[in-house]
């Protein structure tokens, strides 16, 4: 996927403000409108402006693109992990949706699932009292909160426009309860954390949708935990009693007699909590010691001679 530089396409600085990138789009926008123009690639390039301008005028997309940094124009290109963590935006939240005509760039940062889709704003008038909008964020939690529940400050960086009409963003910080149990792609909602009601209408809700931050040992799977757990030759081939971690705290588990690599064992209830719990789940790993004495390798060769095997045997 090739990176799109939207300020380029608009011939615009970093800087501009927008009142010069509305300037800018509307200039682009009568140039290559393909009812009217003659250029031959007018069609295409009234695209890459709508696209920019989708971006750019608004502040929340535009300060979640500049924090991705300066690229060049059609290098290859991937989202960072967690590129959009901290951003406080409103709108309808992730939402899913049907063909778009933006570009893959625009869709892998600001379309489906993404919490700047939504693009709704409430229409309002005089007299009128309207519900604010809801804000959406996503935040890390470790896996330790999420099996524990935890208290936790969370700082939060809503993009606004200054009165110069550039980008600003501004920090606010939460106390948010993370409930023991939460998965990935859960929300934990703050009733009237999100925007003010026009004409006095009642304050909108923040959501914040949670991801588990990586783990050193773990991975997850809804609420089933998965620990790589490894073993000598000798205790797969022998069977073991080993003390192995959970996030609960360690535990002794019974290697089986004959435990092959690759094997999945079951630790019952010691995943994630909730209804039903889930599991961990250990997937045996055999690693063999390194010859790396002539002592060492003296003890292989006579394994070989006591132990003739051959693995590859079903393969003729």
């Amino acid at each position: 996927m090739e990176y799109k530089d939207y300020y380029k396409i608009l011939g615009v600085e970093r800087t501009a403000t927008q009142d010069e990138i509305k300037k800018a789009y509307r200039r682009l926008a009568r140039k290559y409108h393909p009812d009217v123009s003659k250029e031959p690639n007018a069609e295409e390039r009234f695209k890459e402006v709508n696209e920019a301008n989708e971006v750019l005028q608004d502040p929340e997309k535009r300060a979640a693109y500049d924090r991705l940094g300066s690229w060049q124009s059609g290098q290859e290109f991937r989202p960072p992990p967690g590129w959009d963590q901290g951003f406080e935006f409103s709108g309808n939240g992730f939402r899913g949706g049907g063909p778009s005509s933006f570009s893959d760039f625009f869709e892998s940062l600001f379309g489906n699932g993404s919490p700047f889709g939504a693009g709704f704003r409430s229409g309002q008038g005089p007299g009128m009292h309207l519900r604010g909008e809801d804000h959406h964020a996503r935040i890390q939690v470790t896996l330790e909160e999420a099996f524990q529940g935890a208290a936790k400050q969370v700082k939060l960086e809503r993009p606004e426009f200054d009165r110069s009409g550039r980008v600003v963003t501004r920090a606010h910080t939460l106390k948010v309860r993370i409930p023991a149990g939460i998965t990935a792609g859960q929300q934990i909602r703050l009733p009237g954390q999100g925007s003010e009601g026009p004409g006095g209408g009642s304050r909108g809700d923040l959501y914040l949708e949670v991801e588990f931050a990586p783990h050193p040992l773990f991975r997850v799977e809804g609420r089933d935990v998965f620990l790589d757990l490894p073993l000598t030759p000798w205790e797969a081939a022998l069977g073991a009693t080993v003390t192995v971690p959970t996030l609960g705290g360690t535990v002794e588990a019974r290697i089986p007699a004959g435990a092959r690599n690759g094997q999945k064992m079951r630790l019952k209830r010691r995943g994630l909590p909730g209804s039903p719990p889930g599991d961990q789940y250990l997937m045996l790993q055999v690693v063999t010691p390194p010859a790396d004495t002539e002592a060492k390798r003296k003890l292989y060769r006579e394994m070989a001679h006591a132990m003739p095997f051959n693995p590859r045997a079903h393969l003729g």
